[in-house]
């Protein structure tokens, strides 16, 4: 999922999103509502934002979906622009940097 942090707030491209299907998944649904309890903005018009204080909540949370191999990396991984200059250490765990083509 790409992201993005500014003042203390990371950002997560709203395309990137899981999407809620009422017809989908559990697996991917109970993702959608985990990720979307813990933001701060949630919304489909805007990229979801997530305050510095819940990052360890998403850390562990992106961890454990990651382990239940239900979801592909992509969704389960932050990734940041080449141009980040640092990714905050709460996040490594969970992130990449992706690669200019």
């Amino acid at each position: 999922m790409r992201v993005k942090i500014e003042n203390d707030v990371l950002f997560i491209n709203r395309e990137d999103v899981p999407k809620y299907n009422k017809q989908g998944s559990i697996v991917r649904n109970s993702y959608f509502w985990a990720l979307r309890s813990i933001a701060g903005r949630a919304n489909s018009r805007y990229d979801w934002e997530f305050e510095s204080e819940v990052w360890i909540a998403l850390q562990r949370m992106l961890i454990s979906f990651a382990e239940s191999g239900y979801l592909p990396t992509c969704e389960t991984q932050l990734e940041f622009s080449p141009e980040t200059e640092e990714i905050p250490k709460l996040l490594r765990l969970v992130s990449t940097i992706a690669i200019d083509e």
